[in-house]
């Protein structure tokens, strides 16, 4: 609950600090008075939108600090810890807004971002006001509320059960469906460089061999080159032979008279004339033999750089492509695979979903029974709040598929009818001030137990009533005390008598300036207080005996 409120140079409030206890407080005073610049203040606190007109003419800036005490398994407390920081047993909501429009907030004295003390600020106060679009009005809660109202719990358990699992098998699928959809985009782009793998069809260790073989072919032409040149420069002119067999000639004619140095020399000469000859012979034999292959040299050559540009292409080394020839080929066959996988995920996404709306289904038929439960009583409540001809009417209205949720598939709408014939329509739209904030404790008194957040304001819910339906709406309003705490501001001195604590709100005008302050009255202000709002400006004995008499029927 609200335990205290720090206002600093807010509108016409220069310095205030107040205290709050559980139950019902009022808040009264003077119309003018400000009794609604104190609400404007808190809801700065809870995150409402900044005004410049806020801070105090004269003042930098305005500092508004909410403290509150919620219960230690209050949602509150994970929420804020989701968000990195700390909560201990006091909630602290604070802002800051400069003259210049400039806004900060901090929770538990850690910078936050506005939005998030919004968040933070409508689970800790709800205020049901004239012109408020929180809480009741807000479509968001209405939801939430009913489902408490029926006891829902395990109906929406299985309904967001259900809805994981449709939720999973369809994020499955659809990545099924964005696989199946690139490789059917790259199949024809797979066939192709299968085929180009098959064509050459490398094998392991081929890159190796080929390229031994080409050094091997290269260095035999090398050497055929060389016994080509060999011979060419043996059989050249005048030739080795000619001249040994010339040489030998002019021995042989002086054969007879050489002495055996000479007869030794032309035995060397026939040997010599011997040897070439046979050297020539080999050299022409092995010349034969070795007569360059250009055509072989070209295939070894084709091969080798046509595996090797294909390895470039993609990005692996030769012996890699064998290797990579067999994941083209798998991820083809695997094509057929994924379909059939495609189906089947299909298949389990649209059981899942048979699922998820049959929960729904169940969800639905158990709200339209609370939402006759809850129209029923509310409108029963409607009675003694001077709201005969008023009827209200929850509805469950269905949603498209894209906005189903784990809440289901449907949202609760409270509408209203105010006159005999009317259609029913939003509570704000079609309520007017009085009977929206009289409509919104109607509705509180029978979803007390549904609220989930610890203070509720009413501003001004007993406007344009007075006597017997005046006293009805503090008894409800005491009524909802006993549960939460309860802020009533409140124009009515029979609800001001249900209070437990009173506040009095004062504006008091001096001669360069006009200020607001607040009183906590006591016993004897509080009689004082009621008496005033009974009789006006002047408090008789008559009135001071009314107020006592209020006081004692409400005890």
């Amino acid at each position: 609950m609200l335990v205290n409120l720090s206002i600093r140079d807010f509108v016409l409030i220069h310095r205030l600090e107040l205290s709050f206890d559980g139950g019902l407080t009022v808040l009264t005073g003077e119309t003018g008075a400000g009794k609604s610049i104190l609400l404007d203040a808190l809801g700065l606190a809870l995150g409402a939108r900044g005004d410049t007109g806020f801070v105090r003419r004269g003042a930098e800036e305005t500092v508004v600090t909410a403290t509150f005490a919620p219960g230690p398994n209050h949602l509150i407390r994970q929420l804020i810890n989701t968000h990195g920081l700390t909560a201990d047993e006091d909630v602290i909501l604070r802002r800051h807004l400069t003259s210049a429009g400039r806004s900060r907030a901090f929770i538990n004295d850690h910078p936050a971002s506005v939005a998030l003390l919004r968040e933070i600020g409508e689970r800790l106060v709800e205020i049901e006001g004239q012109t408020n679009g929180r809480g009741l009005l807000n479509p968001e809660n209405q939801r939430h509320l009913l489902d408490q109202f029926g006891g829902l719990d395990a109906e929406l358990k299985e309904v967001a059960r259900t809805y994981g699992v449709w939720h999973a098998a369809n994020e499955a699928f659809i990545a099924e469906r964005s696989a199946f959809d690139s490789a059917r985009q790259d199949e024809e782009l797979l066939r192709h460089m299968l085929a180009e793998l098959d064509g050459l069809a490398p094998q392991p260790g081929e890159e190796a061999t080929l390229a031994q073989r080409r050094k091997a072919l290269m260095r035999r032409e090398q050497v055929a080159t060389a016994v080509a040149d060999a011979l060419n420069a043996l059989s050249a002119e005048p030739g080795v032979e000619q001249r040994l067999a010339n040489a030998r000639r002019c021995l042989a004619r002086v054969a007879e008279h050489a002495d055996e140095g000479l007869c030794s020399a032309l035995e060397s000469l026939d040997r010599s004339a011997a040897e070439f000859s046979e050297a020539v012979n080999e050299l022409t034999s092995a010349g034969r033999s070795l007569s360059p292959d250009a055509a072989q040299l070209e295939e070894v050559e084709q091969r080798l750089f046509g595996l090797r540009a294909l390895a470039r292409k993609h990005g692996v080394d030769v012996d890699g492509l064998a290797g990579l020839r067999g994941e083209f080929a798998q991820k083809l066959a695997a094509l057929g695979d994924q379909g059939e996988s495609l189906v089947q995920k299909e298949q389990e996404t649209e059981a899942a979903r048979k699922a998820f709306t049959s929960a729904c289904e169940q969800l639905s038929e158990a709200r339209a029974r609370a939402s006759d439960e809850l129209n029923r009583r509310v409108t029963v409540e409607f009675v003694p709040l001077k709201l005969r001809q008023a009827i209200f009417a929850s509805r469950l209205q269905p949603l498209p598929e894209a906005a189903w949720s784990a809440a289901g598939a449907e949202k609760i709408c409270f509408d209203v009818v105010t006159n005999p014939g009317a259609e029913p329509a939003a509570i704000g739209s079609i309520a007017s001030g009085g009977e929206l904030s009289r409509i919104n404790l109607a509705i509180k008194v029978i979803l007390a137990r549904a609220s989930s957040a610890p203070t509720l304001i009413f501003d001004e819910v007993d406007a344009n009533i007075g006597g017997a339906v005046a006293a009805a709406v503090g008894d409800r309003l005491a009524r909802l005390g006993k549960r939460f705490q309860v802020l009533a501001v409140t124009h009515s001195p029979q609800v001001a008598a249900r209070a437990t604590r009173h506040f009095r709100v004062v504006k008091d005008r001096h001669a360069q300036r006009t200020a607001t302050r607040i009183q906590t009255l006591d016993t004897t202000g509080r009689r004082e207080e009621v008496a005033r709002m009974l009789a006006g400006r002047r408090v008789t004995d008559e009135a001071r005996a009314a107020a006592d008499s209020l006081f004692s029927g409400s005890a």
